[in-house]
């Protein structure tokens, strides 16, 4: 099959220029067709950059673009329900950069349009699309590890310094939580193939960073006495971690959200005292496998691997931790 989706990027973001529009290029089902920028120059720039013919000084011309089949969207998280109703009411398929919005609602209002226009509308939790963690669900299921007792994460960098960071905007979403929380969070729902039965949250909310939680820790409850326990935080030195403890044994993954196709995706399986490390031999670009992933929907060839529900309930939950850490409680989803 040789055809391409054609993508537009709806804004020149540091993730969309690093990550993402380099996956596309290297992607079976994708072609960068054309990216848009407030400022023209910059939007030029990035397109010499690639080889893209195309580029626009508003993102309104590339929404009007005919030609444009689907929208990747990188804009901060206060923008990314306007952006992606507008493209989905233009007819295009969108993935829109985690988490999808705000709140529950906006995702609602979102998966709700997508299902009216007849188009994909996809979240870009990236790291669930690499082959590891097909293996690491196999060994999971298997019983190897015995019955899951406790799930353990962890995504913390230091960008404290950085005070015209978008992710210190408490009004455009910023706070860890809603930035690397929410990747412990996805892969525990994502791992248990269930939704948790309550969240609380502990947070550090700073006045230096305009109010927004720079670190915190929290429980996610699940049936069963199972539990995610995680921390995440923008003020400490850089950790991502995720542990999957069963009664018979456990699997450290060390490297857990954001290994690229020339990092070590390995990770240790340890089973009554004895360790293995799988996972070295798996090299993959899980943006090109994200993006192959939204095509492959589109053109019929298999059922998109996460739906629009899958990321209405995950906001669900990111929101509900938010509101804990500042209400101080334990919030209940029952």
């Amino acid at each position: 099959m040789n055809k391409k989706l054609r993508y537009g990027i709806l804004g020149c973001a540091g993730i969309a220029i690093k990550d993402v529009m380099p996956a596309i290029q290297k992607s079976e089902y994708g072609v960068l067709a054309a990216v848009a920028s407030r400022d023209l120059e910059k939007s030029r720039s990035v397109a010499e950059q690639f080889g893209i013919t195309t580029a626009y000084g508003s993102y309104e011309e590339l929404i009007e673009d005919a030609t444009i089949e689907a929208v990747y969207i990188p804009l901060p998280n206060h923008l990314h329900k306007e952006w992606a109703i507008r493209a989905m009411r233009a007819g295009k398929h969108v993935l829109c950069e985690k988490p999808i919005a705000l709140t529950s609602e906006e995702a609602k209002e979102m998966a709700a349009v997508a299902k009216q226009e007849g188009v994909v509308l996809a979240e870009a939790f990236m790291y669930r699309h690499h082959p590891r963690w097909k293996r690491i669900r196999e060994i999971i299921e298997s019983g190897e590890l015995g019955e899951l007792r406790l799930i353990r994460g962890a995504f913390t960098y230091n960008n404290a310094e950085d005070l015209d960071n978008i992710r210190l905007r408490p009004e455009w979403g910023g706070g860890a939580l809603y930035d690397v929380g929410c990747y412990p969070i996805s892969a525990a729902r994502f791992i248990l193939g269930q939704e948790p039965e309550a969240i609380t949250v502990h947070a550090q909310f700073s006045d230096k960073h305009f109010g927004v939680d720079m670190m915190a820790a929290g429980i996610l409850e699940f049936a069963g006495g199972l539990a995610l326990t995680f921390d995440c935080g923008m003020w400490t030195e850089h950790r991502q971690l995720l542990e999957i403890v069963g009664s018979e044994g456990r699997i450290d993954i060390p490297h857990a959200f954001t290994v690229g196709d020339d990092e070590d995706a390995s990770y240790t399986v340890t089973v009554r005292g004895v360790s293995r490390i799988e996972g070295h031999e798996d090299k993959a670009d899980p943006y090109t496998m994200e993006v192959d992933d939204l095509a492959k929907a589109v053109f019929g060839i298999q059922p998109k691997l996460f739906s629009p529900d899958d990321a209405v309930q995950g906001m669900r939950v990111l929101e509900a931790g938010l509101a804990s850490a500042r209400e101080r409680r334990r919030i209940s989803f029952k």
